[in-house]
């Protein structure tokens, strides 16, 4: 054991080594990772009583030659995703203790909760983010393609329970800096206090180096995404199974609310046909079409989206989504009129049947 500190995963049947300082370890047991230590049952006790007591301590191995340092790493709702470890000499200081953020994705409702450290740790500006009701859209990084996001879109879109993933990638942060982010992730089944069972994906990340020459970015998938880039387009990967917005592939749409969603539950109530439409169709192929999305300042707005299908591993797809302001001669086969943006939530885009039903 180096004296780097251990960062270590308690949300499993045994803790896991997840990093050694900055250097991402890939969940390896404990047992395994310390397996001829001298000091490996006290290491493993004081990880036990960590986690118990909810805090961090400090005490001293058997022969009193050691003294181990313990720290929690603990999300807001209570709730201890891991331990962090030090072990050195009696007149040793520690170095200084790497940040680790908490954060959780309810993969039953789509919704992300950050803390200020994940935030931080994943190049957000943690006075502009909100921490809860986040869109998992606002977790992931933006226009940075790393191969490994496969595996944690393919668990939002095709959730199931035990499914763990710890790794890095390279990402931009607010500022436009480089940084590399190590992560791991777990998904559990779990009873909340209003009694219901939800799928809940529990992780940490921290900063992170990559060993060795960088293989974490798709540079030829980049390059062809950049190429096929047009202006006033803005292209998403979407969940089919709701139309959830999972990631960016360009800067975030400007002239709708697409927090609010693009479809789904807040879609216009006379959009219903072209949109089951729009699902028949991306069934077995692409699809596109003008619907109403929610405007910034109220009523709605025409966005011409097309989708096509993109696997992203074996049986699992996302939708590729392409949003922009629809043509006059796309508007006038919707059935709709041209319409900014509302001020005051006054304006709406009308159907022409809507507009004949008030005259």
């Amino acid at each position: 054991m180096t004296h780097d500190w251990l960062l270590v995963e308690t949300l499993g049947s045994e803790p896991a080594v997840v990093a050694e300082g900055a250097h991402t370890k890939n969940l390896v047991p404990i047992s395994t990772f310390l397996r001829r230590h001298p000091h490996l049952m006290a290491i493993q006790s004081a990880i036990g009583e960590t986690v118990r007591a909810g805090k961090g301590l400090s005490s001293i191995t058997p022969k009193n030659d050691r003294v181990i340092c313990t720290e929690v790493v603990q999300m807001s709702d209570g709730r201890i995703h891991g331990v962090q470890i030090w072990l050195g000499a009696p007149d040793e200081e520690p170095p200084p203790r790497p940040v680790v953020g908490p954060l959780i994705w309810d993969l039953s409702t789509g919704t992300a909760t950050d803390t200020s450290e994940s935030l931080r740790i994943g190049g957000w500006d943690p006075a502009k983010e909100t921490t809860h009701g986040r869109a998992f859209i606002d977790d992931l990084p933006r226009r940075d393609l790393n191969p490994n996001e496969a595996e944690i879109l393919s668990m939002v879109i095709k959730p199931e329970g035990g499914l763990t993933i710890c790794n890095t990638w390279d990402v931009t942060d607010y500022r436009g800096e480089r940084i590399t982010v190590g992560f791991v992730a777990r998904s559990l089944f779990e009873e909340w206090d209003d009694g219901v069972e939800r799928l809940i994906c529990r992780a940490m990340n921290w900063r992170s180096v990559q060993d060795g020459p960088s293989i974490q970015e798709d540079l030829l998938g980049q390059r062809i995404l950049d190429s096929l880039a047009e202006p006033g387009v803005h292209r998403a990967l979407v969940d089919p199974r709701h139309w959830t917005l999972l990631k960016w592939l360009d800067e975030p749409v400007p002239f709708f609310d697409w927090r609010a969603g693009i479809v789904g539950e807040r879609a216009h109530p006379d959009d219903k046909d072209t949109l089951a439409a729009m699902e028949a169709e991306f069934a077995t192929g692409a699809t596109s079409g003008v619907l109403r999305m929610v405007a910034h300042h109220g009523g709605w707005i025409p966005v011409h989206i097309s989708v096509n299908r993109v696997e992203l591993d074996k049986g699992v797809y996302a939708g590729l989504a392409a949003m922009r302001l629809p043509t006059q001669e796309e508007l006038a086969l919707a059935g709709l009129q041209e319409s900014d943006e509302p001020a005051q939530g006054t304006r709406k885009a009308r159907s022409r049947k809507e507009k004949a039903t008030k005259t």
